[in-house]
This record gives structure tokens, sequence and C-alpha cells, in this order.
């Protein structure tokens, strides 16, 4: 019987049955992605696609899960899609949407991987999952595997995680490992254990985990009943620009578009390989050794699914853009005083990169956007604290006092 789908590698082409274990080719060490005998599928998959709420399981046909029954699920996906009449009015543009993956039991995008990924550990019989994490990775996979009732071992960035986040892997009892190093250099380390040690690495180089995070596009065209023209999002490991992408390819191909979107990734500009690479033509990025940026969850220098990525950019005929931390900051302020969604910093990146190419030109006005905000902007709250801590008024329990106040502030 043929499969439904199989592993193929993204540079030799090497094929794999469906049940392997290792993340990498075999052959030239390159990374795999998920295909599928669509001539398999069944002809009335939009029917049952219909028929289920939405969510990363509603689409089960295209994911890479044969057991069903092991499914592990915490409701992931079925996240809300704003439309952001204020925003786009202050920013000059038609039609703006942000899709909000904060919205997501562990409050990031990582969910509808993990749900995935740690599905697919329990069908390949795995007892230990792993990753490497500047955060949201490690907070979803210490909540999936807690669920599945399997280890979760953490490696992360000694520094430079947000709290937040840290208190979610201790909570779900996640095996955390900080080192005194960068988030290359742990997951150079995990990718070795998972290489010498029985452990199942999801870290986005998994391409089941990215299958799961496919679902994002997916929502995007049933919500907006059609196909955006721009889609932006922040862009750190790489891996979820080419899942997106790969999610809407793969319903033009079934025929359930008629088009493709053009897809931005942003990156801060104190870590942003992938932006050199794209603005400079070059075929393969130039590694950051030290990346800084306030936006922890893409403060990576080295992306591990960087030719996913800049393939998905390519194909689109999309591009990529850097944004500084300020006007990173000044965008998640922007984001949550014109429509009340806090994100966290990396999450505004598309915002600021919004901002940015259409004040430069490069996005029309007329044009239908979604910006992809990855993260719940309580995950990473003290540069808020440090940011707006001259904003808290303090004054005596005294009405009178509280008046004057408020008339020196104009608001009474």
């Amino acid at each position: 019987m043929v499969s439904r789908f199989y592993l193929r590698c993204i540079n030799c082409g090497s094929i794999y049955e469906p049940n392997e274990v290792s993340c990498e080719c075999k052959r030239c060490g390159d990374l795999l992605t998920v295909e599928y005998n669509f001539e398999i599928l069944s002809t009335n998959i939009i029917d049952k696609w219909r028929e289920r709420p939405l969510s990363v399981w509603k689409y089960r046909e295209l994911m890479p899960i044969e057991d069903y029954s092991k499914i592990v699920t915490l409701n992931e996906g079925g996240t809300p899609l704003y439309k952001c009449s204020n925003l786009a009015s202050f920013l000059g543009i038609k039609n703006l949407y942000t899709k909000n993956e904060g919205a997501n039991p562990t409050g990031s995008f990582k969910d509808r991987g993990m749900t995935i990924g740690v599905t697919k550990a329990l069908e390949l019989g795995m007892k230990v999952v792993a990753c490497a994490s500047t955060g949201n990775t490690s907070a979803s996979l210490a909540a999936y595997a807690s669920k599945a009732g399997l280890q979760c071992v953490v490696i992360v960035p000694g520094g430079n995680i947000a709290l937040g986040k840290v208190a979610q892997a201790l909570i779900y009892g996640a095996h955390l490992v900080s080192i005194h190093g960068n988030f290359d250099e742990a997951l150079a380390i995990v990718k070795k254990l998972s290489t010498e040690y029985p452990f199942y690495l999801l870290n986005s180089v998994n391409a089941f985990r990215l299958e799961g995070q496919k679902s994002i596009g997916f929502e995007v065209i049933d919500q907006l009943n059609g196909v955006p023209d721009t889609v932006i999002l922040p862009v750190g490991n790489a891996g979820n620009i080419s899942a997106i992408w790969k999610g809407f390819t793969e319903l033009y191909r079934l025929g359930i578009i008629e088009k493709l979107p053009r897809m931005i990734g942003i990156q801060a500009a104190g870590a942003a390989p992938i932006v050199d690479a794209m603005k400079r033509g070059l075929s393969e990025i130039i590694p950051v050794a030290s990346p800084e940026t306030v936006a922890t969850a893409i403060r990576i220098g080295s992306p591990a699914s960087w030719k996913k990525a800049l393939r998905a950019l390519r194909d689109s005929k999309g591009l990529a853009e850097a944004v500084t931390d300020q006007e990173i900051l000044d965008a998640q302020s922007l984001l949550a005083r014109k429509e009340g969604i806090f994100v966290e910093p990396a999450s505004a990146a598309p915002i600021a990169g919004l901002k940015k190419l259409i004040e430069e030109g490069v996005i029309d006005k007329s044009e239908t956007v979604v910006c992809i905000t990855t993260g719940n902007g309580l995950k990473d709250t003290h540069i808020i604290i440090d940011r707006f801590a001259n904003a808290i008024m303090e004054v005596k329990a005294d009405f009178n006092d509280i008046v004057s106040l408020l008339k020196r502030c104009c608001i009474i």
C-alpha cells in the first residue's frame, strides 16, 4: 500500500519512509521535508474540512500522522484573525489583518508544530523529546510532553530567554539546562544529544513539526475566505515562514486557491542573516556570530532552516527586511494602543516591517496584508515595565488628589 506521505531531502532529493527518525538526510546531511501523494488523497477533502472546527487537526489529511488514536492535543490552532481597522487607517493601508498566534494554549505558534511533533514521537515509540530554545519552543514542547507522558530535555542560552517562558517550561516539568552560550550553540548540543542518545529532536529542523505550523496558512485562507496579497511574519530559526508557504502551495496544488501570496520575512537588525542574503542575492547565509536584539524569540544568528526560508521568499517573489529594536518596541506599543493586541517584541517585528515597507513604497496601500503575530506579550514583560515605569502615577488615597491628577492629564 502506498503511504499518504513520505520524506524527501531538500538538497539531493533522497526519499525516506514516513517513519524516519532522523531530521537530516543520510546521504548529504541536509534537511528533510514532508511530501504527500496527492493522487491518493480523498477527492472530497474540502467537504471533510467544512465539517470540522477550525484547528490544526481540521486538516488532518495533510498532516503526517498515521495513527489518529495517538494524537496529543491541547486544542491548538483556531486562533483569531483580527481586522485591524485602526492600525490600517494610521498606516494608510486599505486592508490589514493580524493572525494572533499568542492565543494558542501555551501562548505561541509553536503549539501547532508540537501537537504534530509529539504525536509523531509517540508513533515512533520515543520516550524522550528534546529541543534548544530561546523560549517559546521550550514552553510548548514541555507542555505537550507532559500531556503525552514523555520526558522533556530543553537546552537554553543563559540570560537570553524571557523569564515568562522559563517559568512555563519549569512548571510543565521539563529538564531545563541553561548554557553559557547562544541559541546556535544550544542547538548544536541538542542535535548531538539526539544522535548519540534516543532523544527525539523537535526543533524546526524536524520536518514533521513544521507540518503543524503550515496550518497557519490554511486558517488564513479559511478565515479570509480568500487569499491575501502579502503575508508578513518574524523570522528567527526560519522554519515558520517556509512552513506557512508550504501550506499555501499545497492548497494551490489541490486547486483550493487560485493564486499565491507574497511572503515577507522580518528580522531584527542585530540578527538578520537571511535579510542580508536576500538583499545581496546570496545563495547561502553568512551567520551572525553574536546576534543581539530585544526580541529574544528571534535572537538567532545561524537559522537552521535558512535554505527552506530563502526558497520560500524567492519562490513567492517575496522579500526580507530588517528593523531596529526601537522600531520593534514602537510597533509593539502601536499594535497595543491601536488594536488592543499585546504581543511579545518578536511578534511586533512584522508591524514594524510593514510600516517601513509602506513608507518605502514596497507595499501598495491597496493590498490586503496579513501579519502573523507569533507570541503573547505576557511572556516577556520586563521590557514593558522598564519602558513605562515613569508612566505609573502615584498619589495618596484621596479623591481630590486623584481628581487634580486627572485634570493635569487633561482627562477631566
